[in-house]
């Protein structure tokens, strides 16, 4: 018969129990030890035990054990646990992957903006952003082309009330657009860019049903010989549509689009 062993571990050394969480889809966690962060896509038993499949924002998948204290979710350690049936449903997501708030009212436009080039581009955002920027209370202008940014910042009059944030279609080294961007040098503008020649190409292919974006000879409007590549009717507001129909979330924009927006959301609602 075997003698009871006291347990003599100081109560301070002693781990507090993790509270167990279900892995309901949609539920965003951070990975202990790796620090990847992303929402649940699955559960899987397997030979070596469950495991949780995450998606980041940037539609990456990493598959995980579900360990004792293996996760954090908002800064608390977490042991995730296979979901039962007919569990709580978790919160709704908007198309940018931020948690819905049912009923949220949208706030009082905020003194800062956030500029974008064209039509386009503002369409593209309020779709996947549309939400959060209007619970922040941000407002998005398109600009019809950047030729005269310098103009159009002293004519907004940023401050640290009040800062701008501009989105520039190809903003890579040597372009036109790098060129003009570098005159704008107060601390109250940020200007991003992706490197496409146009927002079009920040969706992606998989989501519009097309092998790749073309790659169309220089001195050719771009977005019609988009269409004639692909053999669209050269109708390029047709085109735009049956494009923007295809984004449904971010899960369907390329990471250099994605990155930037969230980066000139944040700075415009920094607080002063």
């Amino acid at each position: 018969m075997r003698s009871y062993q006291p347990d003599l571990t100081p109560p301070w050394k002693k781990s507090a129990p993790a509270p167990e969480v279900p892995a309901e889809p949609d539920l965003v966690v951070e990975e202990a030890v790796t620090g990847f962060c992303g929402a649940v896509i699955r559960c899987e038993k397997t030979a070596e035990g469950p495991t949780v499949t995450l998606e980041d924002r940037f539609g990456k998948h990493r598959v995980f054990p579900m360990a004792p204290r293996g996760f954090l979710l908002e800064g608390r350690v977490v042991t995730l646990v296979r979901p039962s049936a007919g569990g709580p449903v978790r919160p709704a997501r908007t198309a940018s992957g931020s948690v819905a708030v049912p009923g949220a009212r949208a706030r009082v436009a905020r003194a800062g903006r956030i500029y974008v080039e064209g039509r386009h581009d503002a369409e593209l955002v309020e779709r996947v952003w549309g939400d959060d920027l209007r619970i922040e209370g941000v407002v998005v202008e398109y600009l019809e082309g950047i030729d005269d940014l310098p103009a159009i910042v002293r004519e907004f009059s940023p401050g640290p009330d009040a800062r701008l944030g501009v989105l520039v279609d190809h903003l890579v080294t040597g372009s036109k657009e790098s060129r003009i961007a570098a005159q704008v040098t107060d601390g109250n503008v940020l200007v991003v860019g992706h490197p496409y020649i146009d927002v079009w190409e920040a969706v992606k292919p998989s989501s519009v049903g097309i092998g790749g974006w073309p790659v169309v000879p220089r001195g050719q409007d771009w977005k019609t010989g988009v269409c004639r590549s692909l053999g669209w009717p050269e109708n390029t507001g047709a085109a735009w549509q049956r494009i923007l129909s295809s984004v449904r979330s971010y899960r369907d924009l390329e990471p250099e689009l994605l990155g930037r927006v969230e980066e000139l959301i944040d700075f415009v609602t920094l607080p002063a």
